[in-house]
């Protein structure tokens, strides 16, 4: 059920930055170096397109040999972990969401950030049949690239969370459903699973949201049967609706027999928790690195 606020409340609320003082730019710069380091170190095929827009585009890492080429008989495929970044479906892009490829590599894993087009050019309904075109576009492409088309992980922060868990979901009334265990995990961070609170704030300024939109685009407003196998987390220095809608959304899943862990991550804010997603040792990149490592 959606807590009732004043506009002053639910704007807050739903500024993560509140939580910070104001600024979240320092981190913005901080996946820009990251993933500009990850550029430095590691092949990278870019600006492939899975579409035809000009935002439909996604970048490529693959563990070395970086040739595309079939393993070894007998030898597993490596898994592929595919990034959606956040930034309230109208800020940030691939290039700045590179900063869990050198983590993903190391552990043999391939690693693709995926952009979509922004609000106001897109709605969020766009948004999320983009990254599940992305996602197909991905599973055709298995063999081309050597990954194993079964273990496609999709994780996302923030709004990037949201279309994250829109991409698992299954019986779309206007989309066909993904291939069969596409994808076969999603780690899910920091999210905002139902939209309608959004309405009213300055937010929704570009994205023109209307309550007639949100049941088709809120996961919490959405049936989770069949959704992949999912981890919710979320950092502790979040307002409390953050932590509201990934706890709500979790029950779903959970209900849905699709939760595999919950959990809070101490000391992390909204914007600095996912650049643990593929740093071993830390709760959500132990939780994210589990679905990308070989089977044994």
């Amino acid at each position: 059920m959606t807590v009732q606020f004043t506009d002053a409340d639910r704007e807050r609320e739903y500024s993560p930055s509140s939580c910070i003082g104001g600024n979240y730019a320092p981190f913005l710069q901080a996946y820009a170096d990251l993933s500009a380091h990850a550029l430095d170190r590691h092949a990278v095929r870019r600006d492939l397109s899975y579409g035809v827009e000009p935002r439909q585009k996604l970048d490529l890492f693959l563990p070395a040999p970086d040739d595309g080429a079939v393993a070894v008989a007998g030898t597993p495929r490596p898994a592929l972990l595919v990034f959606i970044h956040g930034g309230y479906w109208q800020e940030l892009s691939k290039d700045q969401s590179l900063f869990a490829a050198p983590g993903a590599l190391a552990e043999g894993a391939a690693f693709a950030a995926v952009d979509y087009t922004l609000a106001p050019h897109a709605t969020v309904h766009d948004m999320a049949l983009e990254c599940r075109t992305a996602l197909r576009w991905l599973h055709a492409h298995a063999d081309e690239f050597g990954y194993d088309p079964s273990r496609i992980v999709v994780s996302g922060s923030s709004a990037g969370a949201h279309l994250a868990a829109m991409a698992g979901l299954r019986s779309w009334a206007d989309d066909a459903d993904l291939p069969a265990g596409l994808p076969a995990a999603s780690v899910l961070v920091s999210g905002v699973y139902d939209l309608l609170p959004l309405i009213g704030t300055s937010i929704n300024d570009a994205l023109s949201l209307t309550s007639a939109d949100v049941t088709a685009i809120s996961p919490l407003r959405m049936s989770a049967l069949g959704a992949p196998p999912s981890v919710v987390c979320w950092g502790e220095i979040e307002t409390g609706e953050f932590k509201r809608q990934s706890q709500a959304y979790a029950d779903v899943l959970a209900a849905a027999g699709a939760l595999t862990d919950r959990f809070e991550i101490p000391a992390r804010n909204h914007f600095d928790v996912i650049i643990d997603l593929t740093t071993p040792g830390t709760l959500l990149g132990d939780a994210c690195l589990a679905w990308l490592r070989a089977p044994r």
